[in-house]
């Protein structure tokens, strides 16, 4: 039998400790560690689902790696490459692949009756996979694409088709700069999309790829580039190594290279402002641990300045300290079980309210997404519980230190 347990047991559940001073304080300190995990929980979802909710946005507009021409520039109006299908072949045998699809890239400025705009048009092919912007399409639909004429059809942006007053199956003119002189082409709009991602949804506007090849006088096998889409995000960096050592050694015909580029090597600065977005996660899971800690504490010393009449008598009757140390940590995981058992409830309940009802807004102007994002790890949410209580545990290690401090024959005397 274990008897340190058995007494805190019967502290802890004893319907004689209902008045008593302590009570007030130990539920302070079990309110404090739920609202603590509470918050840490929601923080860390509300962080990743952001996280995730923009690095996605991102991909579904340059994808998790591109294979592009070595002799390149830092403008849309790129070089090719001959996406051979035996390149194409080779880089799907790279374990962690899922898809590849080619593309090509061209600036252009769009001219109507009443605006001018800057845009780049991007060519896709049939091996497009179409599923991120049918998820965000608002009106019309995809591309009908073809192998033997290039489609006039144009997926554009809510946000250019506000600028320049489109709509769908309306048609527009794009002039394209090449030295001395200027193309036209007449595109009619298919589909409309909406993502809130202004710095892209301002820029791109899909079309059929024959038509940036044409535009380029390019055969149907050159394209500015590959985009090849993994299927584990975590290993990014190590498929992305593997893509650039199996296509350093291709040569074109007018021996340029390949390259190839991370999505994080393509967009660093959204990437390094995503990274800063777990400094302020760390700093929040400190602060609601120290705070949980301290109340715990608190309430911890006033079980014991109130039991000190009971310390006394069971050190009269031999006990050693840490025997009742533990007597009083025992009932101190109790509380913090409690506590953690309603912030669990807390936390995650309001996640998936959130979740599910989208009750919170955003300004999507500002933070990209039209309502607060969540995510919900049960990895983490188990890191999260786990952690919280050895630090709570750790934290109470010395304030039960004072039990040893008190001298039996004084606190038989005490009341």
């Amino acid at each position: 039998m274990n008897l340190e347990l058995f007494i805190a047991k019967r502290i802890h559940f004893s319907k004689k400790g209902h008045k008593t001073v302590s009570r007030p304080a130990v539920r302070v300190a079990m309110l404090g560690i739920a609202l603590g995990l509470a918050v840490m929980i929601i923080t860390v979802s509300v962080v990743l689902g952001f996280k995730k909710e923009i690095r996605n946005k991102v991909i579904a507009f340059g994808s998790h790696i591109q294979v592009m021409n070595f002799d390149r520039n830092e403008t849309f109006e790129t070089k090719p490459i001959n996406a051979s299908d035996s390149l194409i072949k080779s880089l799907s045998k790279i374990d962690g692949i899922s898809h590849i699809q080619r593309f090509a890239t061209k600036p252009g400025i769009i001219k109507t009756d009443a605006d001018v705009q800057g845009i780049v048009l991007k060519g896709v092919d049939k091996d497009f996979d179409w599923k991120f912007y049918k998820n965000n399409m608002v009106e019309g639909d995809s591309i009908a694409l073809n192998d033997s004429v290039a489609s006039k059809q144009v997926i554009i942006s809510a946000y250019l088709a506000h600028l320049l007053n489109l709509k769908v199956k309306s048609s527009f003119f794009t002039y394209f700069i090449e030295g001395d002189y200027i193309r036209a082409r007449k595109f009619t709009v298919a589909g409309i999309y909406c993502t809130n991602f202004v710095e892209y949804d301002k820029l791109f506007i899909l079309t059929d790829i024959k038509q940036i090849q044409q535009l380029n006088d390019w055969d149907k096998k050159q394209v500015s580039g590959l985009e090849i889409l993994i299927s584990d995000y975590d290993r990014l960096n190590e498929i992305g190594d593997k893509v650039y050592f199996r296509t350093a050694n291709h040569v074109n015909k007018d021996g340029s290279t390949y390259f190839s580029r991370t999505i994080e090597d393509l967009n660093p600065q959204i990437f390094s402002w995503l990274k800063m977005l777990d400094m302020n996660v760390v700093i929040i899971l400190v602060l609601m641990l120290t705070v949980a800690g301290f109340n715990m504490i608190s309430g911890l010393l006033i079980l014991i300045l109130e039991r000190t009449n009971m310390i006394g008598i069971l050190k009269a009757m031999g006990a050693k300290n840490w025997s009742i140390r533990k007597v009083f940590l025992y009932h101190s995981f109790f509380l913090i079980g409690k506590g953690m058992l309603w912030g669990n409830i807390l936390g995650i309940g309001l996640i998936l309210i959130q979740y599910f009802t989208h009750i919170i807004p955003l300004d999507a102007e500002t933070y990209y997404v039209t309502f607060v994002p969540v995510y919900i790890n049960i990895l983490y949410i188990l890191i999260l519980n786990v952690g919280t209580f050895i630090c709570s545990v750790l934290m109470l290690l010395l304030p039960s230190y004072l039990i040893s401090k008190i001298l039996p024959a004084k606190s038989i005397k005490y009341e």
